[in-house]
């Protein structure tokens, strides 16, 4: 095992006495606060849109509003762990919060629609490091062995989202202001910086004095920008086949080459490429990226699969998406807390993962069965991709040392991210082809117009695509190695392979 820089002169530097298991416990609601604040960001906007393009009197750049803050989100997610690696996490989560609260403000008060997008693009700037800033601190403060347990909450605070997200901009848009849905962010920000500023000033420090390659941050920078807007608008404003699409594809794998030629030429890299080499982080990603990726994916398609295949009304589709995310909020508090009684941690979630392939094949081959057998299915589908999350989070985590923490989880979350995008985007376009469409279209229209076969068979195809993924992702939780947790939150010699 290639050892990165083992000699680390800050690694624990401040022998400060450990938080206490209640000073821990207020200190993560605190972060699952900052998280909330950066997950419902993504989900609580799209329900008032209607409502903010007739208020400005601009539909056509609507969609900009949602894609300014996931762009910028994605993008800086890796920038903010590898920065808290070199000044420090709380320096970090305070800077996340303090540009994301502020550019809620702007937003809020945003005379025009090309205000309010670049607003939103600022404001993804600080919701990027929320959620894996937050994830690192946990790190910090609890040892692999029992962290599962917190990364069962994180679960529940994206399902949550997922849900909540949706109904309070509808709530606010049609009944107050659109604008709350921006100044709702202050007091959860307030409250979550009273809770953590004084608290993380205890944190064990890991950061180093070196260098940050910002020539490697901007070549991934464009190439995740370059693939994201390819995915975001290919088949949607675009056919896939169209120039400026296959352009866009083009010029990600160019960039994408160059930050390889970058990582393995500069001093010091922006994102070490012995981290990614290490089986465990490796293997970890991959599936981090199919399972969170399908859970997503899924959150988007299965309401609209209610809405249109199954006849519900908008309120009752949203209220369908319950059972899944509480089988996903489920699957990772059991998997969370058997990895600290278990040798064997992944047992569960390769279990989960089968669970949930074979849910989404019967569901994919049935897609007409009964509503209630349907939801069940969901249920266990949600069970199973949820039991894979801490268990990557945290076999992730305990590779490597606790000085690439925050560079490593920054990656993790941003791989996650783009799972994520590229799913809604393979889906929609499996959707598009099932529906008989070669061109720029809109899913939801397409969808309610179809007639309720070519539903059927086009929603069909869509679950058995995510059996393809909950497979893979399976087959890649296979191969992860399983290297003891440590019972320490410090990186020691006997305990595991660290990177």
């Amino acid at each position: 095992m290639n050892q990165i820089d083992p000699q680390s002169p800050h690694a624990s530097s401040g022998a400060k006495t450990p938080p206490s298991h209640a000073e821990i416990r207020r200190i993560i609601f605190g972060l699952m606060l900052a998280m909330l604040l950066g997950a419902l960001d993504q989900t609580i906007v799209a329900t008032a849109l209607p409502t903010i393009g007739d208020a400005f009197g601009d539909f056509a750049n609507l969609s900009w509003v949602v894609t300014a803050y996931l762009l910028t989100a994605t993008v800086a997610t890796p920038l903010y762990g590898k920065l808290s690696d070199i000044h420090g996490r709380r320096v970090m989560l305070l800077t996340a919060v303090a540009v994301f609260s502020a550019a809620s403000v702007a937003c809020a008060l945003a005379p025009n629609l090309l205000a309010l997008i670049i607003a939103r693009a600022v404001q993804g700037l600080g919701g990027g490091g929320l959620i894996s800033l937050s994830q690192t601190i946990i790190a910090d403060l609890v040892s692999p062995r029992e962290r599962g347990r917190y990364q069962a909450q994180i679960a529940g605070v994206f399902a949550a989202s997922s849900i909540a997200g949706p109904v309070l901009g509808g709530l606010f848009a049609q009944y107050l202001s659109w604008t709350l849905i921006f100044w709702v962010n202050l007091p959860i920000g307030l409250v979550a910086l009273l809770i953590t500023e004084r608290r993380l000033r205890d944190l064990p420090r890991h950061e180093r004095r070196h260098a940050m390659d910002y020539l490697g941050a901007a070549l991934m920078a464009v190439a995740s920008l370059m693939l994201l807007l390819a995915l975001g608008w290919g088949g949607v404003r675009l056919p896939w086949g169209s120039p400026l699409i296959l352009g866009l594809f083009a010029g990600a794998a160019v960039f994408v080459a160059l930050f390889i030629w970058r990582m393995r030429w500069a001093e010091e890299p922006f994102l070490p490429l012995g981290l990614l080499a290490d089986k465990v982080v490796g293997w970890g990603m991959i599936a981090s990226f199919l399972a969170f990726g399908g859970m997503v994916g899924l959150s988007i398609f299965v309401p609209l699969y209610f809405e249109t295949a199954r006849g519900l009304s908008a309120t009752q589709s949203g209220l369908g998406l319950i059972p899944f995310m509480g089988g996903v909020v489920m699957g990772a508090v059991l998997s969370g807390r058997s990895m600290a009684r278990l040798a064997h941690y992944k047992r569960p979630a390769l279990a989960g993962l089968t669970l949930a392939t074979a849910g989404l094949l019967a569901i994919g081959l049935v897609p007409a069965m009964p509503l209630a057998l349907a939801l069940a299915l969901f249920v266990v589908i949600g069970l199973g991709l949820g039991t894979a999350l801490p268990v990557c989070t945290v076999s992730i985590q305990n590779a490597v040392q606790p000085h690439l923490m925050g560079t490593t989880t920054g990656v993790m979350t941003f791989f996650r991210q783009l799972g994520g995008a590229l799913a809604v985007a393979v889906l929609g376009a499996v959707l598009l082809a099932a529906l008989a469409t070669g061109g720029a279209a809109d899913i939801e229209t397409l969808a309610r117009s179809a007639d309720p076969a070519r539903l059927a068979s086009a929603f069909s195809r869509v679950f058995l695509t995510m059996t393809v993924v909950a497979a893979l992702a399976a087959v890649a939780l296979a191969f992860l190695p399983e290297r003891p947790l440590r019972t320490s939150v410090h990186a020691s010699e006997g305990e595991g392979s660290i990177v």
